[in-house]
């Protein structure tokens, strides 16, 4: 899919740029989704050892991005691009920077995975999500509130549904 080659793109830039430092790059968010609804902007969580974030946070601002903190929500860090030229270059997207043992990141995942394998519950949350566009069209905010109590939903079945496949210690 035409995601999937913005994704490549930026995760071999990154890879580029940021080198040894990276566990992996994630594709997370809906367009990883097959056959839903979203908006042109690609969700990457970069994922390290919390150890390696000064390094990581460096070289990131030295190619042009700003980190912007967790905004609130914790394991996560936020970096906006605000290199004009770069940004002109590279696919719309939103970076998060995620330690490997991170709850954000893997919440993240879980969403992902389990939407793609429920392509019933993904289309549902494509259309409801389409449904709250039309809805508050010019409410910002009303769209936000809306989409986050679909979001919780699904990610505390998605979280179960992790929990239930993983197989326990003896």
């Amino acid at each position: 899919s035409e995601w999937l080659t913005w994704f490549e793109r930026l995760s071999t830039f990154l890879m580029t740029k940021l080198g040894q430092n990276v566990i992996r790059i994630e594709h997370v968010g809906s367009t990883t989704i097959p056959g839903t609804d979203a908006k042109p902007i690609i969700d990457i969580d970069i994922v390290i050892r919390w150890l390696d974030f000064d390094r990581i946070k460096s070289n990131l601002e030295k190619i042009g991005y700003v980190h912007l903190g967790d905004l609130g929500i914790t394991g996560r860090e936020v970096f906006d691009l605000r290199d004009l030229e770069l940004k002109r270059q590279l696919p719309n997207h939103h970076l998060y920077v995620c330690d490997q043992h991170s709850e954000e990141l893997h919440r993240h995942i879980a969403f992902r995975d389990y939407l793609r394998e429920h392509p019933a519950v993904a289309n549902e949350y494509s259309n409801i999500k389409m449904h709250l566009v039309e809805m508050y069209s010019g409410n910002r905010e009303r769209y936000i509130q809306g989409k986050d109590i679909l979001v919780r939903e699904i990610l505390e079945k998605a979280l179960q549904w992790v929990k239930d496949r993983t197989p326990s210690l003896p």
